[in-house]
């Protein structure tokens, strides 16, 4: 947490220039990635992507979708995803372990942006070496503003949880769709009435499980939407139980599992 206020101060003159141009700033980069990977060369590269709308309808729910192409990737092998928005209050969205079972990767979600940003899909290896796809996307609103939400209807709703996956061949690809009910909130919105901050109130991890084996972790952080959506892929070699199990940063857990056989 430390680190990502240090890089609201550091940046905080970038943004004012950022909205005047009313366009993303290119200039935000150099400092959100010394405060996030300092001293560490980036290479851009075709095998990561990240797509998604030129102009999003709201800032609040962002739809994209990032890609690691593993079979045009030349041997990189990718340990780690990390998503950063560069301007955004909380530059990191959310950061992805992967596993072989995934295969390569590519997973459709929704992310807030708070204005115009460069979105940010950088990997990394198991020695450290760092990879880089990006995208301009055009947003605004999605990290502040006011909330006016009934606490008690937030609390109930919380955590409940959608999963399926296709009928796979196993052996091949089976995609699998993962939504959780969620307010996410970021702590920095306020309450309509009071005007004072809402505290944050997210969820914070993500862990998904086929047959007691580790299938990928996600560190989910506020800059993902509410109702936090997860599309993607995995390779089951047999019939077995898809389990994920979901943390909020209150400490309670949320879980979901389903059979899947052919």
């Amino acid at each position: 947490m430390k680190k990502i206020w240090i890089v609201l101060a550091a940046t905080s003159a970038l943004w004012v220039s950022g909205w005047a141009q009313a366009e993303a700033d290119p200039k935000l980069w150099s400092v959100v990635k010394e405060a996030f990977f300092p001293k560490r060369d980036i290479q851009e590269v075709e095998f990561l992507k990240v797509d998604g709308p030129k102009r999003a309808e709201s800032g609040a729910q962002v739809p994209v979708t990032f890609t690691y192409d593993k079979a045009a990737a030349n041997g990189v092998v990718l340990k780690k995803l990390y998503v950063i928005v560069d301007a955004n209050p909380i530059q990191l969205a959310s950061t992805y372990h992967l596993t072989d079972m995934l295969g390569g990767f590519q997973m459709s979600t929704r992310i807030r942006q708070e204005t115009d940003s460069f979105v940010r899909l950088i990997g990394e290896t198991a020695d450290g070496k760092l990879y880089m796809g990006k995208r301009e996307i055009r947003a605004a609103g999605g990290c502040g503003g006011t909330v006016d939400n009934n606490e008690s209807e937030v609390r109930a709703a919380a955590g409940k949880i959608k999963l399926s996956a296709d009928v796979p061949k196993f052996g091949e690809a089976s995609t699998t769709t993962f939504n959780i009910k969620h307010v996410m909130r970021t702590g920095l919105q306020r309450d309509l009435v009071s005007q004072g901050y809402v505290p944050a109130f997210y969820i914070n991890k993500t862990v998904f499980t086929y047959n007691g084996k580790e299938l990928m972790t996600v560190d989910v952080g506020v800059g993902t939407s509410e109702d936090p959506y997860m599309k993607f892929s995995f390779i089951p070699d047999a019939p077995g139980t898809l389990e994920v199990v979901a943390t909020d940063n209150e400490g309670k857990t949320f879980s979901k599992s389903i059979n899947v056989n052919n």
